[in-house]
């Protein structure tokens, strides 16, 4: 028989005794519309449950006198218990074991279905608590080591860590470390490209999500983006070069007012600190507050391959202090990286031109005073069609194999010639360069970083060497000479991210080798580079 049949036979007192007699009083002082059978029964049901008052088996002796003489029978017959005498007087005295056989037969005779019941399973006696925005052992021992810095000395450091071994991230935690214990303060974030700046901000809300104690400000100050440096006054302010050196130029105020409200300045890609375009910034923010730190990011923590006195002046600056990721058993950390598979396995492969330009006497000394090739070099690089006809095979060959290629051209005219050749030849290249307006370019890159199965190719004069993530990248053609270690480790960078980042488990680097001129071998050679001078 159906158990809410059984039910409806309740009269007043059984429905007293159900619900309780003073609650089932104070329900009808309330409303006495409430008190009626059928509410009465619906509220025992939404209270006890049909199974809770079979289960209990004082409920289960109230309801078994609800049942009529043959039914009472019936049920003791179903549940196998005598009931020669008295069938209501075995039910009533009836245990029912929970789970048994015996329960189950109750249940199918009031058409009743038992609930599933996850089993509650006790929490061990050790847990592992997980976290979203953690760090691996050798970041948090850079962070600290960090963060010690910062509180002695000039309050300036630079952290080392190579492309792929999570400096962004260690960056973060130090910052969040920094901001909760530091309230109100303001943090300047320094980067001079708007990819930079952007991937930063974004980076920041997502730590700042899981490591942040209170609401802050993330002031992102680039572009056409403004900023009211009277109103900012806790948080991080993200700020291109370009534009923030203009506006200290434009009133000394302006950047003298953030500067006693900055507790904390980060410099991305630290090797710039010395240029002409960050003394202004940093003499404003940093120079005249001793209490201010600076912190420096840099995969490779010196300007040049070979001069001296500009590396040195960078060391000097960071008070000589410099934070370089360190991993047990490893001398190198890309070697590290590459073996966990952070870092793809990369294969670097040369393009040797040997035709090219004749360089005068007149060259090779323009060449050798040079920071890096003067620009009349690399035009007469970019306008020798042999050469370009070599990258351009080179480049389809690649497309063989990869589907994100990435190609760094001589010049800007020489990134369109590229790009125009190998779309006409049939394949989905574009060319970015300065040149290139904003929208144009966010969304050719959105286009390079897509989940199709199609071959891409982006060639493109120096807007791509850093604040480009695009991990599916596994093949890159620098067909740029250059003098720059720090120049070449960053075009390397773009396209050597592992599996565990995202990436690949191989990459392949091919570099043009043009007769005469220099070039570099490997991003871990590169890494341990200038480590005399900060000694």
């Amino acid at each position: 028989m159906r158990f809410d049949d059984l039910l409806s036979r309740a009269d007043d007192e059984t429905l007293q005794f159900l619900l309780g007699k003073s609650a089932l009083q104070l329900v009808t002082l309330l409303d006495p519309g409430l008190a009626t059978p059928t509410k009465l029964r619906e509220l025992v049901v939404g209270l006890r449950t049909r199974v809770g008052l079979l289960i209990s088996q004082e409920t289960r002796a109230c309801l078994v006198d609800l049942l009529r003489p043959k039914e009472a029978e019936a049920l003791a017959t179903v549940l196998q218990i005598s009931s020669d005498k008295n069938a209501y007087n075995s039910l009533k005295g009836l245990r029912i074991r929970s789970g048994s056989e015996r329960e189950q037969m109750l249940f199918d005779f009031f058409e009743i279905t038992r609930p599933t019941l996850e089993p509650v399973v006790p929490a061990p006696s050790m847990s592992v608590s997980p976290v979203e925005y953690g760090l691996f052992p050798h970041q948090r021992d850079a962070a600290r080591k960090i963060k010690i810095h910062l509180t002695q000395g000039l309050r300036r450091v630079v952290l080392h860590m190579p492309t792929g071994s999570g400096k962004t991230r260690t960056t973060m935690n130090i910052l969040a470390d920094h901001l909760r214990i530091n309230e109100p303060s303001l943090v300047i974030w320094l980067a001079y490209s708007e990819e930079l700046c952007e991937q930063a901000a974004e980076e920041f809300e997502e730590a700042w999500r899981y490591l942040g104690n209170r609401e802050i400000g993330v002031y992102r100050f680039w572009g056409d983006r403004d900023l009211d440096s009277e109103t900012a006054e806790d948080g991080i302010i993200i700020a291109g070069l370009s534009k923030i050196y203009s506006a200290a130029k434009q009133s000394i105020q302006f950047i003298s007012r953030l500067g006693s409200k900055t507790s904390l300045v980060v410099i991305d890609e630290a090797h710039s600190a010395v240029a002409e375009t960050y003394k202004l910034i940093l003499n404003a923010l940093v120079v005249q507050h001793p209490s201010t730190g600076l912190l420096g990011l840099t995969a490779t923590p010196g300007r040049t391959w070979s001069d001296i006195e500009s590396d040195e002046e960078l060391a000097h600056f960071f008070d000589r202090k410099k934070v370089t990721l360190q991993i047990t058993g490893f001398a190198n950390p890309v070697d590290y990286l590459v073996a966990e598979k952070y870092l793809a396995q990369v294969e670097y492969k040369p393009l040797f031109y040997e035709g090219g330009i004749e360089l005068t006497e007149a060259d090779v000394k323009r060449i050798q005073e040079s920071l890096d090739l003067p620009e009349t070099i690399l035009k007469r690089l970019a306008d020798d069609e042999m050469r370009n006809l070599q990258i351009i095979l080179a480049i389809e060959e690649l497309a063989k194999s990869h589907q994100r290629i990435i190609v760094f051209a001589t010049t800007v005219e020489h990134s369109n010639i590229l790009a125009t050749v190998l779309r006409a030849r049939g394949h989905q290249a574009k060319s970015i360069t300065g040149n290139t307006p904003s929208p144009e370019r966010a969304r050719t890159i959105e286009e390079f970083k897509s989940a199709s199965n199609d071959v891409r190719i982006i060639c493109n004069y120096g807007v791509l060497t850093t604040g480009f993530d695009a991990p599916r990248t596994s093949a890159a053609l620098i067909a740029r000479p250059t003098k720059s270690l720090v120049l070449y480790s960053q075009m390397i960078g773009r396209a050597v991210r592992g599996l565990r980042a995202g990436g690949n488990e191989t990459a392949e680097i091919v570099t043009v080798v043009d007769q005469n001129l220099p070039g570099f071998g490997s991003v871990s050679e590169a890494f341990n580079n200038w480590e005399d001078i900060w000694e």
